[in-house]
């Protein structure tokens, strides 16, 4: 509870709102922009984004509490894609307001799977029709906005660019104007729940993805052993596990070439992120099948559904 605010003020507003979408649509993007850090990891590879996270926006008039959630997808085969839509789903339920992003370049049949869920609830549906930028020109958008308003009745439909900043703060208006009433559960400067243990996970994860290719990063998982300050500096202990032996030499690198450099591009965000010294030492396991074990998604909560609020 934000103890600095005195007066309650009978008009300030908040809410949770779910972002959702199918996978590689910017919800991740977007999220950041609006909190002004990099929080949420994202890369040009779908599902990248597999847990609820948190984002909390304060402003003078509202208190945002955001839930970015996996890319929904309707090809779920494996266990940790079955929880990756569950987790999404419960949100849904669990939210005030869901903003439902999309690619306004192309519709996909993910993004009819998206639009029968939402069917699903009663609570006003935002949709945002992201990447605006890629467009030929700003005429382009007006058949998409016809196009969407004949999909679901929604409460709005607000045109941006996440990447180039363009339409956000109209959009947290728009977005505004669905929240109840409510005081601030959250100090001003409080950006999310997560803990740094798991944002330092997510950061060499996040280094993972974009320094590997095909379908190997969907085979790694990142799980913080060991986080403390220790003579000054944070010292940070992950394992990166995969689901085969073969995957090492090429997570390792011919002479630890690879590895040696996500350490060092995840040490330096970590290092800007926290204002102090990092040391960061890395450990790569085999744990196979872990991605279709429920047993192992346990074990490295991957199937907790939603963060508690």
């Amino acid at each position: 509870m934000n103890t600095t605010d005195k007066k309650t003020n009978k008009h300030y507003k908040l809410g949770y709102i779910g972002i959702v979408g199918r996978p590689n649509v910017g919800k991740s993007t977007l999220l950041n922009y609006i909190l002004g850090e990099k929080l949420a990891i994202t890369s040009r590879k779908p599902q990248t984004t597999r847990q609820n996270l948190l984002g909390i926006h304060t402003s003078e008039k509202a208190q945002y509490i955001f839930v970015d959630t996996p890319g929904l997808h309707q090809q779920a085969d494996k266990k940790i894609n079955q929880y990756m839509n569950k987790s999404a789903r419960l949100a849904l339920e669990q939210v005030d307001v869901i903003v439902h992003i999309c690619d306004s370049t192309r519709w996909t049949t993910d993004d009819d799977y998206v639009l029968q869920l939402l069917k699903r609830h009663d609570i006003p549906v935002i949709a945002v029709l992201n990447k605006m930028d890629l467009l030929s020109n700003m005429d382009a958008i007006i058949p998409e906005i016809e196009a969407m308003s004949t999909r679901y009745p929604y409460a709005e439909i607000v045109p941006v660019s996440a990447l180039k900043n363009r339409n956000v703060s109209h959009l947290l208006d728009v977005i505004a104007n669905y929240l109840p009433l409510g005081d601030k559960i959250y100090p001003d400067d409080q950006l999310t729940t997560a803990s740094m243990r798991f944002i330092a996970s997510e950061i060499v994860r996040e280094k993972l993805f974009k320094a590997l290719h095909q379908e190997l990063p969907y085979s790694i998982a990142v799980i913080t052993d060991s986080y403390k300050e220790v003579d000054g500096k944070v010292q940070i202990f992950v394992t990166i596990l995969l689901e085969r032996a073969s995957q090492k030499p090429i997570v390792v690198g011919k002479g630890g070439k690879i590895i040696k450099m996500i350490g060092t591009q995840a040490r330096k965000e970590l290092q800007l992120l926290l204002g102090q010294p990092v040391e960061l030492r890395t450990w790569v396991k085999i744990k196979e099948n872990w991605s279709d074990n429920d047993s192992s998604l346990q074990q490295l909560g991957l199937n907790q559904g939603i963060d508690h609020f």
